[in-house]
């Protein structure tokens, strides 16, 4: 799995209200990548994030996923592609209150009308500490095995690259700690590519590429 964005921009509005969210970044994620995007609130780090995930259309530049520009697609097109070859993390949990968390776990596959593979919803399961509580509803569940649960939910489709948009923003540092290192573990695990877009030095630095964005410009690093 190859990704690439070449001069990717995003412009709002124009005369005195023009805004570059994002001004000509380029960045290449391969599948064995560990990647954080650093940078502080409005610099444009979740703006970058919708783009290389395709939630968003750039302004200008483009993004290719092995050769191919999923810019390209049609919607329902794009759609598909980003349950199958993608996975999400947000700071928000996003689990639906009403379904226990093995049903939030299985829900994308649902979506695309496939069956889970049984052994491997266990050995995530079993890789995240959670085999214990699938049959527990969302307020069941402390915020740290809400995310666990998220981060299942992320796997289960085995995409090719994980995007984790502030993962750790609405727990305690205990917690943010554990499901970082969680986080950490499936990259290892899994071979699959993880970008997390973080305000915080601790989890940047435990990136094997790191990235600052600022005003828009991204710019890479001393990797540790």
């Amino acid at each position: 799995m190859n990704i690439e964005a070449k001069n990717l921009s995003k412009i709002y509005g124009d005369g005195e209200n023009r805004v570059v969210a994002l001004d000509h970044a380029n960045l290449e994620i391969v599948s064995s990548d560990f990647i954080s995007i650093m940078g502080p609130s409005g610099s444009g780090k979740s703006t970058l994030l919708h783009l290389l995930s395709g939630l968003d259309k750039p302004s200008s530049g483009s993004l290719t996923y092995d050769g191919k520009d999923i810019y390209s697609y049609s919607d329902k097109e794009l759609s598909a592609f980003r349950r199958k070859r993608i996975g999400f993390i947000f700071q928000q949990f996003n689990l639906l209150p009403v379904l226990t968390a093995k049903e939030n776990i299985i829900m994308p596959l649902l979506l695309d009308k496939q069956k889970p593979d049984e052994a491997y919803l266990k050995q995530l399961t079993e890789l995240l500490g959670i085999q214990g509580r699938l049959e527990h509803l969302p307020h069941e569940l402390s915020g740290g095995q809400q995310q666990r649960v998220a981060i299942a939910r992320a796997l289960i489709a085995k995409p090719d690259v994980i995007f984790a948009d502030e993962p750790t923003g609405n727990l305690d540092s205990k917690s943010g700690g554990e499901v970082m290192e969680l986080l950490q573990n499936v990259w290892k695990k899994m071979g699959k590519a993880l970008v997390v877009i973080t305000h915080d030095s601790r989890i940047a630095r435990m990136a094997d590429r790191q990235f600052q964005i600022v005003d828009g410009v991204l710019t890479e690093v001393t990797a540790k």
